[in-house]
């Protein structure tokens, strides 16, 4: 596949561009169904309490799960030389973690939202059967993944273009993934905002020891264009940012590593990647965020993920995007376990 019509096609990877709307019109509407639980959403924060009973992280397993990730890449990228130990408690590369997508407000933007909570953990546990079946040796983490700041079609009262999800969602979100002990991502699109900004906003989550953290720079609007126009962008510097703030809370709260991923399905989306810097209190995955037929999805993660290294890999499968052009359907846990690297982190929209 030339460079040169990927990029043209790529254009077509918005996610959430026709979302907006949906998502402002319905974000002021309280959720009279949903039960909202206290423990992050009162004045006061409950940190949990310190766990005494971690294991201390066994290297020789560490090594074995991140060649078996590389997946015999003979580029000598992967797995990525001179990175740190992970602290005790890590996840990756020990389990795959396989994820629904979305905001609670909006059955367009994903699964996550889609589906009431029980018929969606249904429908989640059906895709890590076949993730836990493809790779039987990696067991999965379940989770998921929900957009905690939309970016908007209108500015709002701020003028930055960003719907912020009250707290009572967010609890509600981290209720529905104790249902099957998941685990949760916290996204953030920050439109005309910034992620030191946001960032700060969804701490008292993030001290949490089963939450994580996405940002999703297509929708970091520094150039100040309205969100959906184009495409945005991080650098290097906001995603040590947001590195180093987590780093911050794992040493405060005693907590287990933190994973934190990163949308990309274009160049310009992460500048100066060389620059990213790891650390052993947080897991970095550059997933995958790309929609459409298998070839063109197979490309963007060669050109964008697997040519720019960082730590560790995602991939994320659409339910109806991907199944719009021929072949007219979405890959397989069969399919992506080829790719070098193997993806780590599964997100399902």
């Amino acid at each position: 596949m030339k460079i040169p019509q990927l990029a043209g096609t790529l254009l077509i990877a918005f996610t959430s561009i026709a979302l907006f709307a949906d998502c402002s019109s319905n974000a002021k509407k309280s959720d009279s169904k949903t039960k909202t639980i206290a423990s992050a959403s009162g004045d006061s924060t409950t940190v949990a309490p310190v766990d005494t009973t971690r294991k201390p992280l066994d290297t020789a397993k560490y090594n074995a799960g991140m060649k078996k990730l590389a997946n015999g890449d003979t580029t000598g990228r992967w797995p990525v030389k001179k990175q740190p130990y992970p602290l005790a408690g890590a996840i990756l590369p020990f389990y795959r973690v396989v994820v629904y997508y979305g905001n609670l407000h909006s059955k367009k933007m994903g699964a996550l939202g889609e589906y009431p909570p029980k018929e969606m953990w249904a429908r989640l546990n059906v895709e890590v059967k076949k993730w836990e079946k493809v790779d039987p040796t990696t067991p999965v983490k379940a989770g998921v993944h929900y957009i905690a700041a939309v970016a908007s079609g209108t500015p709002g009262k701020d003028g930055k273009y960003i719907n912020r999800m009250p707290d009572k969602q967010i609890d509600s979100v981290i209720k529905i993934a104790k249902m099957h002990n998941g685990i949760v991502f916290l996204d953030l699109q920050v439109a005309l905002s910034t992620i030191r900004a946001e960032l700060p906003r969804i701490e008292k989550y993030l001290i949490m020891p089963n939450v994580n953290l996405g940002i999703d720079p297509e929708f970091s609007m520094k150039n100040g264009a309205r969100p959906g126009t184009k495409i945005g962008t991080y650098d290097a510097d906001d995603i040590n940012y947001c590195s180093q703030y987590l780093v911050n809370l794992v040493k405060k709260y005693n907590l287990p590593p933190k994973i934190f991923t990163v949308h990309r399905f274009t160049k310009k989306m992460v500048t100066n990647y060389q620059n990213i810097k790891l650390h052993p209190e947080v897991q970095l995955v550059m997933h995958m965020d790309g929609w459409g037929e298998p070839d063109l999805k197979i490309g963007t993660y060669r050109y964008f993920i697997q040519n720019e290294p960082v730590q560790f890999t995602g991939f994320k499968l659409f339910y109806k995007n991907d199944i719009k052009k021929a072949p007219h359907r979405m890959m397989t846990p069969e399919e992506l376990m080829k790719l070098k690297p193997a993806p780590i982190y599964i997100q399902y929209q």
